[in-house]
């Protein structure tokens, strides 16, 4: 297949293409770079080295022999370009990363909330006006998130997309099947939920073949082709916006860093590893939904774990001291998640679990590049709301912080 990777630079755009390049498809990355100008603006840096995109994909030809191409296009502002780009490429299938992907970050301030919406939802209503406007028929898969959902506790399993209900009517109960009700926790989960209805109705009145990724958060660095060349590692986040729960807990535990708890350490979240979640997309793409079907959605997850569970997990690996701080964000201080993910298992997934030795490998791939970690940029300051960043502490040591 042909297959434009919109966002392909990103942390998870970058392995999937690779590992779609490696299976014999000819992949194009389409990016605007905004991701590397966002760490010039928070002035940080991936953990590991990242060479230009360009760079990137010489060293895959080379390692390799497949050609990735790179195209370089804003999604959110240059819609013209993007129906021309459509036309001359005529893409069998369009994986949408190309969205500003976290949560803090869409909270930092209001310039940011206002950023993150203009980007996302510009861009994807933009990508389906565009195969609209083209007469593509490609299938798209997007990467969304299981924070669309929430995380408060209903007791009962979250299906995949479609909830079951019935209705009373005149005439008795009638059983009908909805979206699974969102309850978004910051403007990032708003725009993945506004997603959703776009696709929706993209889908209902004009026939285009839609599958949505809920996806929990991602650990781990390296996929079977990122540790073909160093020139190829992904990006790692470890920073308060960007870096996700588990990978910051295995860097601070790498550099001697007390491990960050914010709140009670309750909240349960969805997890999958990087590996799983290029298998994913490739699963996802073999399982494409007809024309005139409704929006596909999948669980992309394997696993939940309660955030200070995952602490004391890393702690008792590493010898590494856990404290709690106040939590930067508006959630309740326990719940309880579970999820269905029964579609990628019936497909063949074979899930990576929290295993030692794949924690074992952040942790050294987090000593080896520790000279560019800046320890000032580890704590998570970016609040929900002005009364909790009162209550936030910025000692960058965790000094004054309470140990458990």
């Amino acid at each position: 297949m042909r297959i434009a990777v919109l966002g392909g630079d990103g942390f998870v755009g970058w392995p999937t293409s690779l590992h779609l390049s490696n299976l014999g498809h000819e992949v194009h990355i389409v990016d605007n770079l905004s991701r590397r100008w966002i760490d010039t603006e928070l002035g940080v840096q991936s953990l590991t080295p990242m060479d230009s995109i360009q760079e990137r994909c010489r060293i895959w030809k080379q390692e390799s022999g497949n050609t990735i191409h790179f195209h370089l296009l804003n999604l959110a502002k240059e819609y013209e370009r993007l129906k021309q780009w459509l036309l001359d490429h005529k893409p069998d299938a369009v994986i949408h990363f190309a969205e500003q992907r976290a949560a803090p970050y869409s909270m930092k301030t209001d310039r940011h909330k206002v950023y993150t919406v203009d980007n996302n939802v510009n861009a994807t209503h933009n990508l389906l006006a565009a195969l609209v406007e083209t007469g593509i028929d490609a299938h798209l898969v997007h990467l969304g998130t299981m924070g669309v959902y929430g995380y408060s506790s209903v007791g009962a399993p979250i299906p995949e997309g479609y909830l079951d209900v019935e209705i009373d009517t005149p005439s008795g109960k009638k059983g009908q099947q909805i979206l699974y009700p969102t309850r978004p926790g910051s403007v990032y989960h708003m725009t993945k939920s506004l997603d959703q209805i776009l696709f929706q109705f993209y889908a209902q009145n004009d026939g285009l073949r839609i599958t949505d990724l809920h996806q929990g958060i991602v650990w781990g660095t390296h996929t079977d082709q990122t540790r073909r060349h160093e020139q190829l590692i992904n990006r790692f986040d470890y920073d308060g916006d960007y870096g996700t729960v588990l990978n910051r807990f295995l860097i601070q535990a790498a550099i001697g860093y007390p491990l960050t708890v914010h709140g009670t350490g309750g909240q349960t979240r969805a997890f999958i590893h990087i590996q799983d979640c290029v298998r994913c997309i490739e699963l996802a793409l073999s399982d494409a939904p007809k024309t005139g079907e409704r929006v596909k959605i999948f669980n992309q997850m394997t696993e939940t774990h309660r955030v200070r569970d995952l602490a004391h997990l890393v702690a008792r690996m590493t010898g590494a001291e856990v404290r709690m701080l106040p939590n930067p964000r508006k959630e309740a201080d326990e719940n309880d998640l579970i999820v269905k993910n029964d579609q990628f298992l019936s497909l063949g997934l074979n899930p990576i679990t929290l295993q030692e030795g794949l924690l074992a490998e952040v942790v050294d791939v987090a000593k080896k590049y520790a000279h560019r970690i800046d320890r000032s940029r580890v704590p998570a300051v970016s609040a929900w709301t002005k009364d909790i960043a009162k209550r936030v502490d910025h000692d960058p040591e965790g000094k004054k912080l309470k140990a458990v």
